[in-house]
């Protein structure tokens, strides 16, 4: 069974084709990023505009690239939510046309919940119950899944998503955009325990907060008298680790509560090389098994999206044409 996937939840435009919720067969995803790096973040205007321009192309490109006829599709699935509701309202529109000219099955998933299936897609078998980890620039949550359609949340972001304080410090530091990889890559030359940062406390110890530290790197770096570029270094990588254990640490602690061994983590910061380090060394000295995406499927595209709407599908669930953005 082959299901066409569109993801359009921040910037990315994405389409793809996946055979039996496995099989990647195509994946095409077109980027606005360069048109935000001026701005130091997202621009949701921008984003629903270039979704706008480019979305049909992509969906053309998926097919092409697959040898898939459209009259061999059999579901399409999009992101509803979460999202920008402007970039979401452009996929979930396209994918009702398509649903309604086509007379295939429409389905609105979870952008999160689609995250949590690009583990899958990388041929890994995970069983169920297991606990989830999603690691983005604009999510931080904890789940506990039970089933594709039984996700319980069980913790999230109090404040700054992890991402979005990676890329606020990095601007803190004068790095770049987006601030993930320019940490990572400055953290290389640097000593993680040169600084002492901490991640602020939460009244539900599966909860996070990262606005702590990031208002903590603005003061030490308006105290410095210069900024080195081993300073930057050893500032960089005291941030990364410390909320990398912040990460694990909340991650494992969900483990032992639901009683599960097996972790899966997903999002755009889970293509951290460090961050894979710490999990892989922590989560085997606690018994537990992590599962790790794909580095490509990491970011948000439209095979996770594929993938999980073909789980559903098969248990029966539907959406009609009045779907609408902003819903999961």
């Amino acid at each position: 069974m082959y299901v066409l996937g569109i993801e359009t939840s921040c910037d990315e435009t994405s389409a793809a084709v996946v055979e039996s919720g496995r099989r990647v067969v195509s994946c095409q995803i077109s980027s606005s990023l360069e048109f935000h790096k001026r701005y130091g973040g997202i621009i949701p205007e921008i984003a629903s505009r270039k979704h706008l321009e480019t979305i049909v192309y992509v969906v053309e490109s998926a097919f092409s690239n697959s040898g898939v006829k459209p009259k061999q599709i059999k579901g399409i699935s999009v992101t509803s939510g979460p999202g920008l509701v402007g970039s979401l309202l452009v996929g979930v529109c396209f994918a009702k046309a398509l649903s309604l000219s086509w007379g295939v099955p429409l389905l609105g998933v979870n952008h999160l919940y689609s995250h949590i299936y690009s583990v899958f897609l990388a041929g890994k078998k995970v069983s169920f119950p297991f606990v989830a980890l999603i690691v983005s620039g604009g999510h931080t949550s904890l789940f506990y899944v039970k089933d594709f359609d039984r996700i319980e949340p069980i913790g999230a972001t109090a404040d700054d998503a992890c991402g979005e304080a990676f890329d606020k410090v990095a601007k803190i530091l004068g790095l770049g955009y987006p601030g993930g990889p320019y940490i990572e890559k400055a953290a290389c030359g640097g000593n993680p325990q040169e600084v002492k940062f901490s991640c602020g406390n939460t009244k539900n110890p599966l909860d996070f907060s990262f606005s702590g530290i990031k208002t903590a790197v603005l003061y030490r770096c308006r105290a410095m008298k210069s900024r080195s570029r081993k300073e930057i270094a050893d500032i960089a990588a005291s941030f990364q680790e410390t909320v990398i254990e912040s990460l694990v640490d909340k991650a494992l602690l969900a483990c032992r509560k639901k009683r599960v061994k097996h972790l899966v983590l997903g999002g755009g910061v889970v293509a951290n090389g460090r961050l894979r380090e710490k999990f892989n060394s922590s989560a085997l000295q606690a018994g537990v098994k992590v599962y790790f995406p794909d580095k490509k499927l990491c970011m948000d595209n439209a095979a996770m999206v594929a993938g999980m709407g073909y789980q559903l599908f098969k248990k029966g669930y539907r959406s009609g044409l009045d779907l609408n953005a902003g819903l999961n």
